[in-house]
């Protein structure tokens, strides 16, 4: 065994993280909050990923007492990440966040909530990766961001596996902004689609919406090179173009005038909501999203208000 690893939250991230890093040789504890004796029984999770059974090394619980290791990976959503880390003493000396998004009750982000609940060192893995992908084997590409960056070079090592390649990167408040900020552009592509303005408005809003991420993380402190790269426009590109996003279906269903399951997590809805809140950010993608998903404004009204802004260079 190359050493332990415990992923908390077992939706279809975390299970797929868990998959791989069994197979590549770590032992691995997966905590989930409910079905763990059926996933143990089924050896895999049927709710969530179907279709990927668990390799040996892996093992269910749903026990936090079970978890062992001197890193765990966070797999849980941003709204239930705070929560559980106050509920939760954890004892791992390194925690890695893989949540996107920002608390719409604190207003912080991932690597933060970790600091405020516990001394280990927090690092963010994040970027452009569907569950599903990472655990059939596909070739994915990912950035982990630590603030010590030796910490974060071993963190590297020891995460990377030949098919999940992770960029190292010291920038942790970019790559939580980029994560979290794709989300809403990803809810406006979405809409975009599903009411019919085409593949050609999809584009110009990705672009534009990448500008709106930049100048937003920038102004809060985040380096510009980093939305550049895979946990910004890598992430951006991939959420905007798929409908295994869960942004980008919610973005169509409020197009059709439809509803996505009650149970399915929208974190850039929570994101969209806290930027527009605040009255000194140029952010008009994202006023938009939160305007149409509280029926504030209707679609056609936003688009003809986001195509009639003063012009300018680009």
């Amino acid at each position: 065994m190359k050493g332990r690893i415990d992923i908390i939250g077992a939706g279809a991230f975390g299970t797929a993280l868990a998959i791989i890093y069994a197979k590549a040789g770590h032992a691995v504890t997966l905590l989930a909050r409910d079905d763990a004796d059926a996933m143990a029984r089924a050896g895999e999770n049927t709710r969530r990923l179907p279709g990927f059974a668990f390799p040996p090394g892996l093992r269910v619980t749903n026990q936090a007492a079970d978890l062992s290791a001197d890193l765990a990976l966070l797999a849980l959503p941003t709204q239930s990440l705070g929560a559980f880390l106050a509920q939760t003493p954890l004892g791992a000396q390194r925690l890695v966040s893989c949540a996107k998004g920002i608390d719409r009750t604190t207003g912080l982000g991932p690597t933060a909530l970790i600091a405020r609940h516990s001394a280990a060192l927090p690092a963010q893995l994040t970027g452009p990766s569907f569950a599903v992908d990472i655990a059939a084997g596909l070739p994915t590409a990912l950035t982990l961001a630590c603030a010590d960056d030796e910490a974060g070079a071993a963190l590297q090592d020891r995460l990377s596996t030949p098919h999940l390649r992770l960029y190292r990167s010291t920038d942790v408040l970019g790559a939580e902004l980029g994560g979290a900020l794709k989300n809403v552009i990803a809810i406006a592509a979405g809409a975009v689609i599903g009411a019919g303005y085409g593949e050609s408005a999809r584009a110009a809003l990705m672009t534009r919406g990448l500008s709106e991420m930049t100048r937003l993380a920038m102004t809060l402190g985040a380096e510009e090179a980093t939305l550049r790269g895979l946990s910004g426009l890598g992430d951006l590109i991939l959420t905007c173009s798929s409908e295994k996003s869960r942004n980008f279906r919610y973005g169509l269903a409020l197009a059709r005038g439809e509803r996505l399951a009650a149970d399915i997590t929208v974190e850039g809805l929570h994101t969209a909501r806290e930027i527009a809140a605040r009255s000194d950010l140029d952010t008009p993608i994202a006023d938009a999203v939160a305007a149409l998903a509280d029926g504030r404004a209707n679609l056609a009204a936003l688009a003809d208000m986001l195509l009639n802004r003063p012009l300018k260079p680009e």
